[in-house]
């Protein structure tokens, strides 16, 4: 599909399934704006995106820093009319531990990069979502969001609070605008995050990023529902 002339913004896009997006993104011809921590790695990506052909710009941030997320709208608003495409890969993943372990410091970390980072992104890009003539939101959530699993508690309560925040915004923008928002289980994709969680897996057993990378493309260019869910 094209998405020539559109503005995409992925977040956790230096490495992984949000590296992998802008890229795809950025092959379809749309101009991304690449936000994470690392602004080396973010530097690597923008080079990938412009020797094939593509167009991004960098936008260090980090989502637990007060107020960053509204300067980044507000600078994207001086230069661009509307946002076409929000992408929200970036995640905290907490050590996996109990509910009665987990202190106050892992469970508000994990709170404010999950579900609170969330929120702002809403909050500070609702403005240019509503000027795009097809705004679509997408947000990689997980299976233990839906289905609890022991030691995953953290994660899972703040995905999972997340997923409840996009599921009533869809329903609140749905009549009124051209916003879509869509919740994506990448399921097991070879990253950092699958890794940390499963030390001992052999990582060419599970899908490569680019896989759902490809899907979250074709998925933009459908007429889907929303909120829509669909688990890969």
């Amino acid at each position: 599909m094209s998405l020539n002339g559109q503005l995409a913004l992925v977040t956790g896009a230096s490495r992984g399934i949000g590296a992998a997006t802008a890229m795809a993104l950025a092959k379809a011809g749309a101009h991304v704006v690449l936000v994470a921590r690392d602004s080396k790695a973010l530097e690597g990506v923008e080079e990938a995106i412009h020797a094939a052909g593509g167009s991004a710009t960098i936008a260090p941030l980090d989502l637990t820093e007060p107020d960053a997320i509204a300067r980044l709208a507000t600078a994207i608003a001086g230069r661009w009319r509307a946002l076409d495409v929000l992408v929200h890969a970036a995640a905290h993943f907490p050590p996996l531990m109990g509910v009665a372990d987990a202190d106050g410091k892992v469970m508000a970390t994990t709170m404010t990069v999950n579900t609170l980072a969330t929120h702002s992104l809403i909050h500070a890009f609702h403005p240019l979502l509503k000027r795009s003539e097809n705004a679509r939101v997408v947000h990689l959530t997980t299976t233990v969001a839906s289905d609890p699993r022991a030691w995953w508690g953290a994660y899972g309560a703040s995905k999972a609070a997340a997923d409840a925040l996009l599921t009533s915004y869809a329903q609140e923008v749905a009549n009124t605008t051209r916003i879509r928002v869509a919740m994506v289980n990448p399921g097991a994709t070879r990253t950092k995050m699958r890794a940390e969680a499963y030390p001992g897996e052999d990582p060419t057993t599970v899908k490569d990023p680019a896989v759902v990378a490809a899907r979250l493309l074709a998925l933009l260019g459908e007429e889907f529902a929303s909120p829509h869910r669909e688990g890969l």
